[in-house]
């Protein structure tokens, strides 16, 4: 069974051995996240206790996907706290376990994050992910818009340089 849920800081703490798997399958399967090799759950920690403490005080919005009670997938959205960007927010780290890959968890994930940060008053969210990354083709089939990509933006985990796509989506 597949269940899509908004977590808290304690849910998210909760599961933080859970979420450290799915971070460190996806660095070391090379997705380009903000981290280098070599990555292990124990490398993840302080990336999720991070976003707990942000669910906490409610300036990110944690949503995970769980298989027979197990959380395999996650997202987040940071909801901007600039005082011009009221209405914006900033999706981050669309993760999916490589073993929980084709089930339409991403999919799912989106649409439970999208409806929340509608509901939090977002109209507008913004995303950037690796150029040419099984990622990027997602965004459009969920009618995400491509700007354009900046390259060599970032580096893969290896170390190679990455461009970055960015999108936007209208929301609510």
């Amino acid at each position: 069974m597949t269940t899509i849920r908004v977590l808290n800081r304690e849910e998210t703490i909760d599961v933080l051995p859970e979420l450290c798997e799915v971070l460190a399958a996806c660095v070391n399967g090379g997705a380009s996240v903000g981290f280098m090799l070599p990555f292990s759950p124990q490398d993840a920690q302080p990336f999720w206790q991070s976003v707990a403490e942000a669910a906490g005080e409610g300036s990110t919005i944690h949503v995970v996907a769980e298989v027979d009670g197990r959380v395999v997938g996650t997202v987040q959205v940071g909801l901007a706290s600039k005082p011009n960007q009221p209405h914006r927010g900033d999706l981050m780290k669309l993760l999916v376990h490589p073993s929980a890959r084709g089930l339409g968890l991403a999919r799912k994930l989106m649409q439970k994050v999208e409806e929340e940060a509608a509901k939090r008053g977002r109209t507008l969210l913004v995303l950037d992910t690796a150029t040419g990354s099984d990622a990027e083709a997602i965004y459009p089939r969920l009618g995400w818009e491509r700007v354009g990509v900046i390259p060599d933006y970032a580096l893969f985990p290896d170390g190679r340089f990455c461009g970055t796509t960015l999108f936007y989506k209208r929301i609510g």
